[in-house]
C-alpha cells in the first residue's frame, strides 16, 4: 500500500474521531439506522452521540421547519418536532383551513416509505386513508386530522420547550 494511501486513511480516521466530518446518518446498529439526512442542511459532527445527534436535528427542524424535507425516514422525535410546529401554526390560524400546507405535505412525503416509524398512534392510518386522493386533498385531510388532536400536541410542546432549556 503506497504511503499516500496510508496517510489518507489515517487522516480520514483522525478527522472522524475528532468530529471534523459531518454525519449523514445514525451509526450502524442504531434503532433508527435507516434515517438519513442531507449534510448540507445539517452540520452534525461525527463525534456526537446518537441522542445529541437527534437533539441537534430536532432543534434544526424547530428553527427551520423546511429542513424536515431533507430527512429520509425521520425518527418519531423529529416528526413530533415538525408536528409541534404545524400545531402551533394551526392554533395561530383558524384550524385546518389555515394549515401550513407545505409542512403537512412534507409529513405526507415522509410517510411514503414504510420504513418511516409512526410518531403518533393513528397517524400512518390517517395518511394511508388518503392514498387515492388528490395531493391537495390529502394535505387538507391530514391537516384536519392533526387539528383534532390538541392533547397530543400539548405534550409535544412541553417536551420541546423542556428540551430547549
Amino acid at each position: 500500500m503506497p504511503l499516500l494511501d496510508v496517510l489518507s486513511t489515517l487522516l480520514s480516521r483522525a478527522s472522524r474521531a475528532l468530529g471534523l466530518e459531518s454525519l449523514d446518518a445514525f451509526p450502524p446498529g442504531h434503532q433508527y439506522a435507516r434515517t438519513r439526512w442531507d449534510k448540507a442542511w445539517f452540520d452534525i459532527p461525527s463525534d456526537l452521540k446518537p441522542d445529541a445527534i437527534e437533539s441537534a436535528m430536532c432543534e434544526a427542524i424547530a428553527n427551520t421547519p423546511s429542513a424536515f424535507a431533507q430527512i429520509e425516514h425521520p425518527t418519531p422525535r423529529m416528526q413530533r418536532t415538525l408536528l409541534g410546529v404545524i400545531h402551533a401554526r394551526l392554533r395561530r390560524g383558524s384550524g385546518a383551513q389555515a394549515a401550513p400546507t407545505d409542512l403537512v405535505a412534507m409529513l405526507l412525503d415522509a410517510y411514503d416509505s414504510p420504513y418511516t416509524p409512526e410518531a403518533l398512534p393513528g397517524l400512518r392510518a390517517a395518511i394511508a386513508s388518503t392514498r387515492d386522493y388528490d395531493p391537495s386533498m390529502r394535505v387538507a385531510h391530514l391537516a384536519a386530522f392533526l387539528a383534532d388532536m390538541p392533547a397530543a400536541f400539548d405534550v409535544i410542546e412541553n417536551g420541546v420547550s423542556a428540551a430547549r432549556r
